[in-house]
């Protein structure tokens, strides 16, 4: 059974940190490029960040480059989201994502509510 369980996620004030997690299981992470998305009331889901499964490579968007960085343990399975310097823009419900390219499956995690805050 696929799984990919997001923590770390809650309330912080504006320039604070907060470092989400994902545990992943149930498929092949170490072959997966991983990213994190982002969907805020009323707007479309974003990709965030995201890191690839062949050297770690990253990009971000625009928004979070400098503030956000993205890293994986493949010893754990997991994936991280370092956030700094949060501003009330962040604010959002962020996903894990998985892109198993070798079969060409994604899969979703359930989302961690980030709130930017003062």
């Amino acid at each position: 059974q696929v799984q990919l369980v997001e923590s770390g996620g809650g309330l912080v004030q504006p320039g604070g940190s907060l470092r989400l997690s994902c545990a992943a299981s149930g498929f092949r992470f170490t072959t997966s490029h991983m990213s994190w998305y982002r969907q805020a009331p009323g707007k479309e889901r974003e990709l965030v960040a995201r890191i690839t499964s062949t050297d770690s490579s990253t990009n971000y968007a625009d928004s979070v480059k400098g503030r956000f960085a993205i890293s994986r343990d493949n010893a754990k399975n997991t994936v991280y989201l370092q956030m700094n310097s949060l501003k009330s823009e962040d604010t959002a419900v962020y996903y894990c994502h998985a892109n198993q390219w070798l079969t060409r499956t994604v899969y979703w995690g359930q989302g961690t509510q980030v709130t930017v805050a003062s």
